[in-house]
């Protein structure tokens, strides 16, 4: 094989290479290629998705806030069942002292 005929072949050879690799990428973005329905339809898919995202941020909020007075009732409710609790013994130790109170005046 000559040189001349070696640079054929392999100009050739590289021009195959050449053609074969953009056949390629041809194909691969003509089966990638994204049409514009598709983006409209990808468009309405991030605005929903975002509306979404909206909407759980809202609901996020509303349940830290209605933990928030659901907590502070609670408490209070607590405070008011202390205070009764204390009432009610105070009452209880009042009666048991009247009870008492009235035992000795019967007795005597």
């Amino acid at each position: 094989m000559s040189k001349t005929e070696f640079i054929i072949v392999t100009a050739i050879i590289l021009f195959v290479a050449f053609t074969m690799g953009w056949f390629a990428h041809w194909l691969i973005h003509r089966f990638t290629k994204v049409s514009g329905s598709e983006m409209g339809e990808i468009d309405r898919m991030a605005q929903a998705l975002h509306e979404a995202e909206e909407t759980r941020d809202q609901a996020i909020t509303y349940m830290q806030q209605r933990e928030s007075e659901l907590s502070n009732q609670m408490h209070q409710t607590e405070a008011e069942l202390r205070a009764a609790m204390d009432g009610l013994r105070d009452a209880r130790h009042e009666a048991e002292e009247l009870r008492a109170y009235i035992e000795r005046m019967n007795q005597g």
